[in-house]
């Protein structure tokens, strides 16, 4: 077999590398060296790789196992939103992420052979492929308050694309115009629907609904409590060309009741795992001493809490044991840990590990290791602050997933849409 065959079969079959990977029992960089004709496809590895592809490949109604749908990922980030799609069948056709120390972390983890884009405002519509799902995860930005006459006697843009112009959300608006995806996701930080008294969210639905024309239902706000030992609360908005009734109340989503807790993924430091350095270290595994809180940033953490606890302030720390779940991990974890202390018997409490920060977000292990963490402690703690956890983009993949099945196998005369605000 050669790399030609093995990523036209693949393809075919619409197997990432990471499930074909999966389906070997090998590492995903063992596909990647085949396709690109760096290391040699044995015969019985040919024998394997045939037999199962073989049952995998959609037949003509599009049924069966492997990807069913396309996507984007847009500001990516580390890949949360990716992980949660792929889990249900989609296939991501390309990314884009201007921050170099994510795409460094986003390259380490998946190894196929879309494009990882930069600066999503430099890149032209026309250079991203066909899609039937576009994910994004953008920045919240404040959008203008100037009126429509004052831009028509400058002569400038008004309406939606005034409104929206030189936010990060205008791209997302700009490429669902002109590249007309079946469906998307975008999420964001709860504080999104009071931005401004409300307006940036009406903003951004009236934009979704009248001048890309997509119907979308009212957004909801989900807390990963319900999954994860943390409390993470972001507004997630879906939209669909066409839509066959889907709401983001048919998310199936546990209470914070039901959730787990901090013990599911801290370090056991009992030699149940094995040594990560430099995050573990020795036969017990145990969390490295780096991580331990000096005594001057301890002392100082208190004196703060206790200043503002004075003032009436809910400022300070946030101490956590194995039974407990954390606040919000923030991008501004990595200056002093100071929303989740894990408390330690006899010392000083302790920032969690980098590795401990995957798995408060859920990122899973793939093709037999776990998520990679490719950068500094800094950079990680700002990553995995930044994420989006995965667990819960994956419940609102699986309540999508029909949708989006039956909305890009739907008859192509139910899918013309009207032509709106001149698009």
């Amino acid at each position: 077999m050669q790399p030609d065959e093995l990523r036209t079969l693949r393809q075919d079959c619409h197997v990432t590398q990471v499930e074909l990977a999966t389906m070997l029992d090998c590492n995903e960089r063992t596909i990647s060296r085949w396709e690109k004709g760096k290391h040699p496809i044995g015969p019985q590895w040919a024998a394997l790789i045939n037999d199962k592809l073989g049952s995998r490949k959609i037949g003509t109604e599009g049924e069966g196992l492997g990807s069913e749908f396309t996507f984007v990922d847009l500001f990516a980030g580390i890949g949360g939103m990716r992980l949660g799609f792929e889990n249900e069948g989609g296939r991501c056709v390309y990314s884009s992420e201007w921050n170099r120390f994510a795409r460094q972390t986003y390259k380490e983890n998946f190894q196929d052979d879309e494009e990882i884009g930069g600066d999503i405002t430099q890149i032209p519509s026309r250079n991203i492929p066909p899609h039937d799902l576009l994910l994004a995860g953008f920045p919240c930005q404040p959008f203008s308050l100037a009126g429509v006459s004052k831009n028509n006697s400058l002569g400038r843009a008004h309406g939606f694309a005034h409104e929206t112009h030189g936010t990060l959300f205008f791209e997302i608006a700009r490429i669902l115009r002109e590249r007309k995806p079946e469906a998307f996701l975008l999420e964001n930080v709860k504080n999104l629907q009071g931005h401004d008294g409300g307006r940036t969210m009406e903003v951004i639905l009236r934009t979704l609904r009248e001048d890309c024309g997509y119907t979308v239902p009212e957004p909801r706000v989900l807390d990963a409590a319900g999954l994860l030992p943390q409390h993470r609360e972001r507004v997630f908005i879906a939209g669909f060309r066409e839509s066959d009734g889907f709401d983001m109340s048919m998310v199936n989503f546990p209470s914070r009741e039901e959730g787990p807790r901090l013990r599911d993924i801290l370090h056991p430091e009992d030699g149940s795992e094995k040594a990560e350095p430099p995050y573990t270290v020795g036969e017990q595994a145990l969390v490295a001493d780096k991580y331990t809180l000096s005594d001057k940033l301890w002392s100082y953490l208190q004196e703060y809490a206790e200043r503002h606890r004075k003032r009436g302030n809910g400022f300070g720390y946030g101490l956590v044991g194995p039974d407990d779940v954390a606040r919000t991990l923030s991008a501004r974890y990595y200056k002093d840990g100071s929303e989740i202390l894990v408390e330690q018997k006899g010392r000083n409490p302790r920032r969690l590990t980098p590795r401990e920060c995957s798995r408060l977000l859920g990122f899973p292990k793939r093709g037999g290791r776990d998520f990679e963490i490719c950068v500094s402690d800094a950079q990680a703690y700002r990553q995995f602050g930044n994420a989006v956890a995965v667990p819960v983009v994956e419940r609102i993949a699986e309540a999508m997933r029909p949708h989006i099945h039956r909305t890009i196998h739907a008859p192509t005369e139910q899918l013309e849409l009207p032509v709106l605000n001149g698009h």
